[in-house]
């Protein structure tokens, strides 16, 4: 009897033991769930710092409510996205801000001749690439789509305002912040489709869009919202070509070393096709061209009643700027170029950014003020011109490194602001126009 009750204790002890142990086991699993959903709790929230809102700025991403990823996918998107990236795209923006304060200030013909237009097709680019890698973080985290509409849509309205406020100060620079808010939401087309399809697109842009643009201008001459879409060299239509492609290139991993290299060899030889066809091909092109449209056309055309019913008020196209190659015409061949620059520009950048990152900073400072530092270059072109002085340094040594170093410094202080100025109120405006939801944490 004794020994059976004994053996009855001994069993219970044991049973307990095991109990106990279930629930220490169980209790230390619920720990590790708690902490692993804190760790990815804190990796989307740093992902939603870190992300580059469209190339404007780095602002945060309000995500919808969704489940949290896993862990795969966390960390797949995390090396995706490595810092590098980011200070290089910051940077490579900063450099396209920093050549159009060259070009609008400076007076050095050799510099203007390399900034002028293209600086304004690398803003662009590293705009579709923003874009890209926006739309990609948020399918990533699971947020929905219609969230990220809303939020280019407030963002498009924004910066539209901002382009035509400047507009307003009548400076004698072209001012593009109305068309990059048209790409924003023509964009909306395209972020849900494959690589493929991107690509593709940008390539029959570019052979379209120019003669389109040089017809809507002829179209929408008098019409300045629609002008702003498809009227002109400074257009939507005549700038999404860069900007698809920086959509397409946003898909890739940019981290890699084998993916810099690419960009900057297909930079190089899209600049040698381009180059090699404005010095050789298209002046004999362009000649004849202009010939045979003044022998269809008879005489020169009239100039076109302003007071006229449309129409009659529209001024004739301009097609002979197909086969131009000048800054800011446009045309297949001026994109070639300019696209070939921001190529190379960019694989330099990236592949720099993996080596020697701390190169880049001064510049990313710059890039990541870059709606506060486009429209300040604007409104110092107007208070000088208003004053009667005249901005451009010509004729002060060392003009440009003037101008470059001023720029560098005056970004680096904006940046050392939580956020920029501009930056900070269309967060805000985002908020109002596009409230999200946090992501949720609950765990199944």
């Amino acid at each position: 009897m004794l020994s059976s009750i004994k053996l009855m204790s001994r069993f219970v002890r044991e049973y307990e033991g095991e109990e106990n142990i279930k629930k220490r086991a169980s209790s230390v699993n619920s720990q590790l769930n708690e902490n692993q959903v804190d760790e990815k709790t804190v990796a989307n929230k740093l992902d939603e710092k870190a992300v580059d809102t469209a190339g404007i700025s780095n602002t945060s991403y309000d995500g919808t409510q969704s489940d949290i990823p896993s862990r795969s996918s966390v960390e797949e998107s995390r090396r995706r996205r490595g810092t590098g990236r980011l200070v290089a795209l910051d940077a490579v923006r900063g450099l396209a801000v920093l050549g159009m304060y060259l070009q609008h200030f400076g007076s050095n013909p050799n510099v203007s001749a390399i900034v002028s237009g293209n600086t304004t097709l690398l803003f662009v680019l590293c705009g579709g690439i923003s874009y890209s890698i926006m739309a990609q973080r948020m399918m990533d985290r699971g947020a929905d789509t219609a969230a990220f509409r809303a939020r280019m849509l407030a963002r498009a309205v924004f910066v539209d305002i901002i382009g035509y406020l400047l507009i307003m100060l009548n400076t004698p620079y072209g001012v593009i912040l109305p068309a990059y808010a048209a790409m924003f939401v023509l964009a909306l087309m395209l972020f849900r489709r494959s690589t493929r399809t991107i690509v593709t697109t940008a390539a029959v842009l570019l052979v379209t869009a120019p003669p389109l643009m040089i017809l809507g201008s002829s179209i929408f001459s008098k019409a300045y919202l629609l002008s702003d879409i498809a009227g002109g060299p400074m257009s939507a239509l005549a700038l999404t070509p860069a900007f698809v492609a920086g959509m397409a290139i946003g898909r890739f991993d940019l981290t890699r070393i084998r993916t810099a290299l690419i960009l900057a060899g297909s930079g190089i030889v899209m600049l040698v096709i381009g180059k090699t066809l404005a010095t050789f091909v298209l002046p004999g092109w362009s000649l004849r061209f202009e010939q045979w449209l003044i022998s269809a056309q008879g005489i020169a055309p009239m100039q076109p009643d302003e007071y006229a019913i449309w129409p009659l008020n529209t001024e004739p196209p301009m097609w002979h700027m197909l086969l131009q190659s000048a800054p800011h015409t446009a045309s297949s061949f001026q994109t070639i170029i300019g696209l070939g620059i921001s190529f190379l520009v960019l694989g330099l950048a990236f592949f720099v950014a993996k080596k020697f990152s701390a190169v880049l900073m001064p510049f990313a400072a710059v890039g990541r003020v870059a709606l506060t530092m486009y429209a300040i270059q604007f409104v110092v072109v107007w208070i000088l011109d208003l004053i009667g002085i005249g901005h451009s340094l010509e004729g002060v040594p060392f003009g440009d490194l003037i101008i470059g170093v001023a720029a560098l410094l005056l970004g680096w202080l904006i940046a050392r602001l939580p956020v920029g100025p501009l930056e900070g109120l269309m967060r805000r405006f985002d908020r109002v126009f596009s409230p999200t939801q946090p992501v949720s944490q609950t765990v199944k």
